[in-house]
């Protein structure tokens, strides 16, 4: 944890040397959802290559580079693109920006996704905020010997998922008529998709979607202080009974025409932090 100190120190460093703005939210753009960046007034933009310590980005539809600007008035930073376990990415790697993020001074993590709808009354399209997740990634960031100073041992999880924000987003869906769930958020290390029977058993567990990310990075998260907003995308159902094989392409494509509705509810959420 000490040398995880110094990486964060480094990565801090070659972003304030570009930027000097205090970012009030970290925002992680997860599949097909970059484009929530076009309204970011830029200030300052940097590929993860350029920033020391971060991984690269190698999924699909990730563009791989850190926004920093003002939206709705805030100063934010946007992650257009994230890192996965099946990438071979360790989880304090694929973590690793959450802690710049806060060691920047955000107070607040945005995190979206896109994943696959276990409840039945989910449709291709729909938006879930996340109130709770399950973690079966088989691996916690927080593994290893504790730096106090950048969270405590044990850190709380009876509520990651900040309940304030979950209902300023329920109130703009519903001001806006989005079809927007909350629900349980399941992790999965990836990257091929599951079993029939594999379904089955993530819905018996409590679970209404199912993703390949975000889990590392809301345990960092509130290991960090931070409030958490967690949005997910169904891209596709994965109902055991009626299951068709899973085409990427098609996936992106949903992800892709469902994003402004995320995006009113990200820029919604981000507004009322103005109050």
């Amino acid at each position: 944890m000490q040398e995880l100190y110094g990486q964060i120190q480094e990565a801090v460093a070659a972003i304030r040397s570009q930027w000097q703005g205090t970012p009030h939210a970290g925002i992680i753009l997860g599949t097909g959802l970059g484009h929530l960046v076009e309204n970011i007034d830029i200030e300052a933009a940097l590929d993860y290559e350029a920033i020391p310590n971060f991984p690269c980005s190698t999924a699909i539809s990730h563009r791989g580079r850190l926004v920093c600007g003002r939206l709705q008035g805030l100063p934010v930073m946007a992650m257009e693109g994230r890192f996965h376990m099946y990438e071979g990415y360790s989880l304090k790697q694929i973590t690793l920006p959450v802690r710049v993020m806060r060691a920047l001074g955000a107070q607040m993590l945005v995190v979206s996704n896109a994943c696959g709808g276990l409840n039945p009354y989910f449709q291709n399209g729909d938006i879930m905020v996340i109130e709770d997740h399950i973690n079966l990634m088989g691996d916690n960031p927080l593994i290893g010997v504790n730096d106090d100073r950048l969270g405590p041992r044990f850190p709380d999880m009876s509520a990651p998922y900040d309940r304030a924000l979950i209902d300023r987003a329920l109130e703009v869906a519903r001001r806006e008529d989005i079809v927007a769930h909350r629900g349980v958020f399941v992790a999965v290390p990836g990257p091929n998709l599951e079993t029939r029977a594999e379904y089955r058993f993530l819905r018996t567990i409590g679970a209404d979607a199912v993703g390949m990310s975000t889990v590392p990075e809301v345990l960092v998260a509130i290991h960090a202080g931070l409030r958490v907003a967690g949005f997910s995308i169904v891209t596709d159902m994965c109902l055991p009974d009626a299951l068709e094989p899973a085409n990427v392409a098609k996936i992106i494509e949903i992800a892709n025409r469902a994003e402004p509705k995320l995006r009113t509810l990200v820029l919604g959420i981000l507004a009322g932090e103005h109050v």
